[in-house]
């Protein structure tokens, strides 16, 4: 009982920090943009993070409708209903590997934007690009441990 406990109380601690690290992920894609000025006070945004689709990040929703569940198993001690462990395990499984193939695409397109783009105008926004993959793979670790932790919970029943 108490592993299980010590289980449930990590699995929440790092499903938040991964919430807070897409976040700060998704905050830094939002505010990277390309802009031009014209003339003295207007500027005009030609690239932004919105006009690459791997630089999305799909997985904050599944974070925020399992905390309230990781919530109640960690106060309480136990699952809200018997289909919830596969639900972590599974659902664990699949958001890591999402995570994963976002943090790789992320960097690749970064990578490749970069060899072949115009260093003045984009290279602060495909570095900024490339630090907010590096913060994402921060939450890939955090998401991957989380499914280790949601197998030994669902393999100790």
């Amino acid at each position: 009982m108490k592993k299980n406990r010590c289980i449930a109380i990590s699995s929440l601690v790092l499903r938040i920090l991964t919430l807070l690290i897409l976040l700060s992920c998704i905050t830094t894609f939002v505010t990277d943009k390309i802009t031009f000025e014209l003339y003295d006070d207007v500027e005009v945004t030609i690239f932004s993070f919105k006009d690459i689709i791997a630089y999305s990040d799909r997985c904050s929703t599944y974070t925020l409708l399992q905390l309230p569940f990781a919530i109640y198993y960690a106060i309480k001690g136990k699952r809200l209903n018997g289909c919830f462990p596969e639900f972590d395990f599974y659902g664990d499984k699949l958001i890591s590997l999402l995570l994963a193939t976002d943090v790789g695409a992320g960097f690749a397109v970064s990578v490749e934007f970069k060899r072949n783009a115009d260093d003045d105008l984009a290279g602060d926004f495909l570095d900024k690009a490339s630090i907010a993959a590096g913060v994402l793979l921060g939450a890939t670790i955090c998401m991957t441990v989380v499914s280790v932790l949601s197998f030994i919970s669902r393999s100790s029943k």
